[in-house]
């Protein structure tokens, strides 16, 4: 990303009309672009932005990746009734969305890596909870590292 883009990408990140930067983010074509604003993402704000990002057809699996990381989707897969019983309805159904995208693998590229950063421990934990927890959601996804740009 140049200058002007990283530029761009400040102005759309504290811009106030969330209409305004949905309608933005659904003309990004540049994947680079959707990592950087999902890095910097502003998580009090809702689901309805990180959505529009996890349906873009430029958005890599490393970006959902890091969505469902952000979104602490591990309290997901814990499958405890505390979480089914959540009044969060819209962090449940983003979750279930992107859940169920990254297990289909359902990205045009894989071409931005994204580390959860999970121990191993952490990650014998998960896996005792859950033997059939999905590789893709705990392990870094393919692709290249990006450090992403925080404003």
């Amino acid at each position: 990303m140049d200058e002007t883009e990283f530029i761009f990408l400040e102005q759309l990140l504290y811009h106030t009309d969330k209409a305004y930067v949905i309608s933005q983010l659904k003309n990004v074509d540049d994947s680079l672009f959707l990592h950087h604003f999902a890095g910097n993402y502003h998580w009090d704000s809702g689901f309805e932005v990180p959505t529009v990002i996890l349906d873009n057809e430029a958005c890599d699996l490393g970006t959902g990746l890091l969505l469902f990381h952000y979104a602490d989707g591990y309290r997901l897969v814990e499958k405890s009734e505390k979480n089914s019983a959540s009044s969060l309805r819209g962090w449940q159904e983003f979750l279930v969305k992107i859940y169920n995208k990254l297990l289909s693998l359902d990205f045009k590229s894989q071409n931005i890596s994204f580390d959860p950063g999970l121990t191993k421990i952490q990650k014998y934990k998960m896996r005792k909870n859950d033997p059939d927890l999905p590789d893709v959601l705990i392990n870094k996804s393919p692709g290249c590292e990006i450090k992403i740009h925080k404003f």
